[in-house]
């Protein structure tokens, strides 16, 4: 569970990790030199005006100085919980049973082929309108009878300012942690007012935010038993694929998460090594992740995977000392990982204080993509 904080940590130092003989925890010496992030990331993202201790509500959420999180899109998160208990389905983890099909062949996109057939029969859901801000971003949402999980299944929609069917997106996937809302990322995570600077900065390119809506407790998003929440993750990456203007392309796909959601990210990515480009890992763990990440490294090296793994200092729920290593034996692997501790706890504070150097990283790598596709 991420934990709230009330206060940003005092330290601004961190430690950047380049392989296993490399990394100290903060306050020890380091035994070779520090190795400083790249170029790309800032050396530590600075706090937005909203940050301030005094600016944070008796919850310890943040509220930001340039706009708020319309209420609808709470409203509309509680709406859809009630409704869900109304029909005796308070969480979709209860809602499990389903069968997934099985990985089987692959099709000619890489895809596992009965999977993509089965999901491709399913009726497209409708999304509807939630929030708008002044930017000219938009939030929707679907609802959708869900294979994966024999019940409803739901997911969150960041469509970028001037959004337009004419023109095709890379797409982003966040999964959130044990005991939170999807709603976490835009409510505390202040996606939506991120994406928004950095596009008109022109630092990232537009791209489309999905937040899929997960069961609640310790799903770890993977297969298990009758749970199938990583079978579920592909099935909405499918429908979005089908629904929206995307680029239907692993180089234009990326997914991180935090905490459950970040084992969950790294899980549905090494299960499914021909969909995702792209990894983050934010204040995650890895356990049990080392065999299927060399049975992927066939893929990885001829195909490429990028990925970046953090942990926070302070953390007492997922140990920052498994980040180094893991990045390590991604590289081993084939792929472009690096990892860093940096100072904080285990909560959405630290994960805002980040997202935009993640941000960065995605869509830096989604750039490149663009524009080999048009060399």
């Amino acid at each position: 569970m991420l934990r709230m904080s009330r206060a940003a940590s005092a330290s601004r130092a961190q430690v950047w990790f380049d392989g296993l003989g490399d990394w100290s925890w903060p306050g020890q010496a380091l035994r070779t030199p520090e190795v400083l992030p790249p170029p790309w990331v800032p050396a530590y993202p600075p706090a937005t005006g909203g940050y301030a201790a005094g600016q944070r509500d008796a919850l310890g959420r943040r509220a930001p100085a340039a706009r708020a999180l319309p209420a609808v899109l709470l409203a509309g998160a509680a709406a859809l919980g009630a409704t869900l208990a109304l029909h005796g389905q308070v969480s979709l983890a209860r809602l499990v049973g389903a069968r997934s099909a099985s990985a089987g062949a692959l099709s000619a996109h890489g895809r596992p082929a009965a999977l993509a057939q089965r999901f491709s029969l399913q009726p497209l859901p409708v999304l509807t309108p939630v929030s708008r801000d002044a930017a000219g971003s938009a939030i929707e949402h679907a609802s959708f009878p869900s294979v994966s999980v024999h019940g409803r299944g739901g997911f969150l929609v960041y469509l970028p300012p001037g959004y337009s069917p004419a023109r095709r997106y890379p797409v982003l996937y966040l999964l959130h942690g044990n005991e939170q809302l999807a709603v976490e990322f835009l409510a505390q995570g202040d996606l939506q007012g991120e994406l928004d600077r950095l596009i008109a900065a022109g630092r990232v390119p537009p791209m489309i935010a999905v937040m899929p809506e997960g069961g609640h407790g310790a799903i770890n998003w993977r297969n298990l038993g009758p749970q199938r929440w990583e079978s579920y993750v592909v099935e909405v990456q499918e429908l979005i694929d089908r629904m929206l203007p995307t680029i239907p392309e692993r180089d234009a796909r990326a997914i991180a998460g935090d905490s459950m959601g970040a084992y969950g990210a790294m899980n549905v990515t090494l299960a499914n090594p021909y969909r995702f480009g792209v990894v983050e890992s934010w204040l995650g763990f890895f356990d049990g992740l080392q065999a299927q990440l060399r049975s992927d490294e066939p893929v990885i090296r001829k195909l490429g995977l990028t990925a970046f793994v953090y942990g926070a200092a302070q953390d007492h729920i997922a140990s920052p000392e498994e980040d180094a290593p893991f990045a390590a034996a991604l590289r081993a692997a084939g792929a472009d990982a690096a990892s860093a501790i940096y100072p904080g706890e285990h909560n959405m504070l630290t994960v805002h204080e980040h997202l935009a150097a993640q941000l960065l990283l995605i869509g830096r790598v989604f750039s490149e993509a663009e524009h080999r596709r048009h060399a």
